[in-house]
């Protein structure tokens, strides 16, 4: 698909509601033509965006949940026989088992904005060209997880391909939900781990082994014809994910845009592949996003274009692989807050179309 969103806006996911009553009329109001489903982090812990994919796992009893605290026991003494109906429903999911499929879905009660979003599209997709969704990264997921003596999930292979399996076929699952509705389909993978690659803290954490997970998921993804998006709203190497076979890369331009600069040369191969570039130009810190206005936003982002056309990027190709987000998820933020960040995402695609 030849991806030229020419400076839309979308969403990052979460929101700081209680319902998605809520949550829709502003998605659908600032957002109209890629909608995204609301993440709602504050229904409670089952919606935490690491916490909302791990039905599986749980239901194979690979992972405990003791209401403190959710760990890999690899002592239990059906944890042999656990890993072995784990993938078997994995290996009928690769195998286009529909049933399968269905094991890697949410549950609804960890979702209630993802399946309030579906029941909203059956109505009418009204103006939307695209619809997007959203799952955890495998690392940020294999970071969060430790097992029965407190170690990370990434650190031991078995536990590491479980996540990334996990994770790959939700994204697939989603994609597939998504796409019932006959548009084209975008999924962010929400990934900030990628920050602890090149920290002294983590230094067995290789570009390998985060591309090889990250591809793992761009791939179940592609299958299912949709395309794939990564966001992380810190300063990482990019390099990374412009060399990932991925469609939009997402970075909080608004705090960040520096860290990009080094790697121009990147970003105009990403670009010349068909990429387009996500710019978090909304800031969603309370007092940032106070700060600014429409006016400042596009002065801020007209400002990080010239710098990217002195290294040989085309304007005109930087607007035509252009969208507009807010810089990080809002769930922390007010609702009054939320409401004045997506009213600036959308006058600033307003501007940047007309």
């Amino acid at each position: 698909m030849n991806f030229e969103p020419k400076g839309l806006p979308t969403g990052i996911g979460s929101l700081p509601f209680a319902s998605a009553g809520e949550a829709l009329p502003l998605i659908k109001k600032y957002l109209p033509e890629i909608p995204h489903w609301p993440q709602l982090p504050k229904r409670g812990r089952q919606e935490h965006f690491v916490n909302q994919y791990l039905k599986p796992l749980l239901k194979t009893s690979l992972l405990t949940d003791t209401g403190d605290k959710i760990y890999f026991d690899t002592t239990r003494p059906d944890w042999s026989d656990n890993l072995t109906e784990f993938y078997t429903i994995y290996l009928a999911s690769e195998e286009g088992e529909d049933m399968a499929l269905n094991e890697f879905a949410f549950p609804e009660e960890a979702a209630t904005g993802f399946y309030a979003f579906l029941d909203e599209m059956k109505k009418g997709t009204e103006s939307a060209v695209m619809l997007k969704g959203q799952v955890v990264g495998p690392l940020t997921v294999a970071f969060q997880l430790k097992d029965e003596q407190g170690r990370f999930a990434y650190y031991n292979d078995q536990l590491r391909d479980l996540v990334v399996k996990t994770v790959a076929a939700h994204a697939s699952w989603q994609a597939r939900e998504l796409r019932r509705f006959g548009l084209p389909v975008l999924i962010f993978v929400d990934e900030p781990a990628i920050s602890v690659y090149g920290q002294s803290n983590y230094i067995t954490v290789t570009r390998e082994m985060i591309k090889e997970d990250l591809e793992a998921v761009f791939q179940a993804v592609h299958k299912e014809g949709a395309l794939v998006g990564v966001h992380c709203c810190d300063a990482v190497d990019w390099s990374i994910l412009f060399e990932c076979a991925l469609e939009v890369v997402n970075f909080d331009a608004y705090n960040y845009f520096s860290s990009i600069i080094p790697f121009a040369p990147l970003v105009k191969e990403f670009f010349e592949r068909g990429g387009t570039l996500a710019w978090g130009l909304v800031p969603t810190l309370n007092e940032q996003a106070l700060d600014e206005d429409v006016d400042s936003l596009l002065a801020i982002l007209d400002e990080e274009w010239s710098e990217l056309i002195k290294r040989g990027i085309p304007r005109d190709t930087l607007h035509r692989r252009c969208l507009i987000t807010p810089a990080c998820g809002t769930g922390l933020l007010s609702p009054e807050q939320v409401g004045r960040i997506y009213r600036l995402i959308a006058s600033v695609s307003e501007n940047l179309r007309s």
